[in-house]
């Protein structure tokens, strides 16, 4: 009898249906980019001094230049010399008072200006940028600059909570369901989101963006795989998550035309209200249908998939169940079911760990390349192309060596690469942005590879869930990396990367005990699981459709 697999093989496994389905999931993909690295533009943190009563003035007087302003009336920042202004630090000083001098107004005060006393900005900040961002607006700097920390946390927060619920949903109620469920509530709060006054709701509609839109972007993920046959399945995954760093691309494009990010909000918010319209031409997963024990209309989106891809079905079509008919049927995602035998146990774990680190490298050292400055726009184009050689790479090695030696070797460069940034001297920056590049498109190779082979290591039923929570391990390392990079940095400016080597060396070796899953049919059951060591597939549980044609009858 023929695996649902093999019904692909006759009914197209990458024609007109699939296609069309990869290409309206994609945009989905790329619409994930503004939530998930959406504080590189909201948040955006300018140069900035503190708002001293009556400088401008005496600068106009004086006719000095902005840079002779600043020399005379900013403080230097402790600790980075003098050609850095305090950021949070002012002079406690009376600019409105008669008889400064021009060419030395603080010597005129104290005769030393290392004795004006200091105060903090009590009267607000001055940002050198032309638009607004959340920092500009709510002044989340110096004493109040966790409050973006918090921002960023709160929607990974989001991405967290909802991974094992939106999970549950989605292979409970369907992939379908999930989508669009949780596109209308995210194109919602989006949207609320642009017109909250407070800096409290903004964090809250935050979290409730975070909770939905990563179980929506992964349910898609899962999708995708499902309609798709095996030999086409791990490109389609791969150019699923390339979409998201084409979104990269579109995404700075937009924030460089609108600098204020609410109505950039706005903007990259609207398009998602057209992801509505997959109710009616994004079918449902015929994995998902024949797990649910819904077997006819699996069978009509099967003859669906012929159709469109003009391919003849098999003649005499009967129906689609389980070989073992003492336990056929429907079956319930359980938590339990993650852990609960030796394998799937060690892949839980090992999946997780290697989500963790993920996400810490490649959040961490886009936060750490930022903390160097220079243009904003320029440093997100370059950290988003790195990630189309990324993705070359491991479609034409996946086949030819499998999932699991370039998933290592990817982790491996990663962690080395952040060593070797680490020790370069300042000085030799051109060898240094090298070196950080070749570790940002090793993390992006194993974040990428992370995803597609967790969806190849779980059976169906759980699939979605599987992903949701070894994935939400993501999420954690996206609350705690803001920490890692942002507090450690300030103890010495290369420990972030230190720490980056050591997760990215371990998370390698970790990935070497996981089974190899190079050309192996999805497994259906958690025995198919268990027995993934083997040479040849178990045969005591799987799904087939039973097929009759005019020739030979099959039973």
């Amino acid at each position: 009898m023929p695996t649902f697999d093999d019904i692909l093989e006759q009914v197209g496994e990458f024609n007109r249906f699939q296609k069309q389905t990869f290409f309206v999931l994609c945009l989905l993909s790329a619409a994930f980019t503004p939530i998930y690295v959406g504080v590189v533009f909201f948040g955006f943190t300018p140069e900035h001094r503190c708002f001293s009563p009556g400088v401008a003035e005496l600068s106009q007087r004086c006719g000095w230049s902005l840079a002779e302003q600043l020399n005379h009336t900013v403080p230097e920042w402790g600790g980075h010399g003098a050609a850095f202004g305090s950021r949070c630090r002012r002079y406690d000083v009376d600019w409105n008072a008669t008889g400064l001098s021009c060419t030395d107004p603080l010597g005129s005060l104290a005769g030393n200006r290392s004795s004006v006393p200091l105060s903090p900005c009590r009267d607000g900040w001055l940002y050198d940028y032309p638009g607004t961002s959340l920092v500009t607006e709510f002044n989340l700097v110096c004493e109040d600059s966790w409050k973006l920390d918090l921002f960023q946390s709160s929607v990974n927060a989001g991405f967290f909570i909802g991974s094992v619920n939106i999970g549950y949903i989605a292979d409970r109620f369907g992939r379908k369901f999930c989508l669009l469920t949780t596109i209308l509530a995210n194109v919602v709060c989006g949207i609320l989101l642009v017109f909250v006054p407070s800096y409290l709701w903004i964090v809250i509609f935050r979290f409730l963006q975070g909770l939905v839109s990563k179980g929506c972007w992964t349910a898609g993920y899962i999708l995708v795989t499902e309609v798709v046959g095996p030999q086409y399945r791990r490109t389609v995954g791969i150019l699923y998550q390339t979409a998201f760093s084409v979104g990269l691309l579109v995404f700075d494009a937009i924030a460089y035309a609108i600098p204020h990010w609410r109505w950039l909000q706005l903007t990259v918010t609207l398009p998602s209200c057209f992801f509505l319209l997959f109710h009616w031409f994004l079918p449902e997963s015929p994995r998902w249908l024949i797990s649910q024990g819904k077997n006819d209309e699996a069978k009509k989106i099967v003859s669906d998939i012929a159709k469109k891809n003009r391919k003849k079905m098999p003649s005499h079509f009967e129906d689609i169940k389980f070989e073992d008919d003492d336990e056929g049927g429907k079956q319930s995602p359980s938590l339990t079911d993650l852990v609960r035998t030796p394998q799937m146990r060690k892949n839980t774990l090992i999946l997780m760990y290697n989500w963790f680190t993920s996400s810490v490298l490649y959040q961490g050292l886009i936060m750490h390349m930022g903390l160097a400055g220079g243009n904003i726009y320029l440093d997100f184009l370059y950290s988003a192309l790195v990630e189309f050689p990324a993705a070359f790479i491991i479609i034409i090695t996946i086949d030819r060596v499998g999932r699991r030696y370039p998933w290592a070797a990817a982790n491996l460069v990663a962690g080395a690469a952040c060593l070797v940034t680490a020790l370069i001297p300042a000085d030799i920056y051109w060898l240094k942005l090298i070196a950080a590049c070749l570790g940002r498109m090793g993390i992006t190779m194993a974040f990428e590879m992370v995803c597609f082979v967790n969806t190849e290591l779980y059976p169906t039923y759980i699939r979605n869930l599987g992903v949701m929570v070894c994935s939400a391990l993501c999420d954690v390392g996206g609350i705690v990396v803001p920490f890692i990079v942002y507090r450690l940095v300030e103890i010495w400016h290369e420990l972030p990367l230190v720490v980056f080597t050591v997760l990215g060396l371990i998370a390698g070796g970790l990935v070497l005990l996981l089974p190899e899953t190079k050309g192996r049919v999805l497994p259906e059951t958690v025995e198919d699981v268990e027995n993934f060591h083997r040479q040849s597939a178990p045969k005591d549980k799987k799904i087939y459709l039973h097929v009759q044609t005019s020739e030979v009858a099959r039973d």
